[in-house]
């Protein structure tokens, strides 16, 4: 098995504190910034900041979906999920810059092995980057009402 990456970024015009806030927002700001790919999306514990525990299914392509259970860890400059059904862990790790806050996306988790392995590493972060890419788009426009 390899260890599969995928990583997306932008620059959100706010700055970092609020992002923060609005990342680790489970309850009102996540199912607001939640695109398509995500569906069956609910907070099982907490909501707000760590010890939030999430529920989603995250659709990578029409007929690969993953059934997430994502345990939340917040510290100063992120937030990470760790997903209890698999090895999938997603960093959004936040930085002052100078238009607002650079957002950082990365999700990385252990690939099969194989030729399968082999079109999972190189295809599969490119779907996944998408889909972030989306998901940040609307946290800008989130927090920039």
């Amino acid at each position: 098995m390899a260890q599969v990456t995928a990583v997306a970024e932008a620059i959100v015009p706010a700055a970092p504190a609020l992002v923060l806030e609005a990342l680790a927002d489970y309850r009102e700001a996540r199912p607001a910034i939640l695109t398509p790919a995500y569906t069956e999306y609910q907070v099982v514990e907490g909501g707000v900041g760590a010890g939030t525990v999430a529920s989603w299914h995250l659709h990578a392509t029409e007929k690969r979906v993953r059934e997430v259970v994502a345990d939340v860890v917040v510290t100063s400059d992120s937030v990470v999920e760790t997903d209890r059904n698999s090895s999938m862990v997603t960093t959004f790790t936040v930085a002052a810059a100078d238009a607002g806050t650079t957002v950082t996306v990365t999700t990385t988790w252990n690939g099969a092995g194989g030729v399968g392995g082999f079109f999972e590493k190189t295809f599969a972060p490119l779907g996944l980057r998408r889909i972030h890419g989306e998901l940040l788009a609307n946290l800008s426009s989130y927090v920039a009402r």
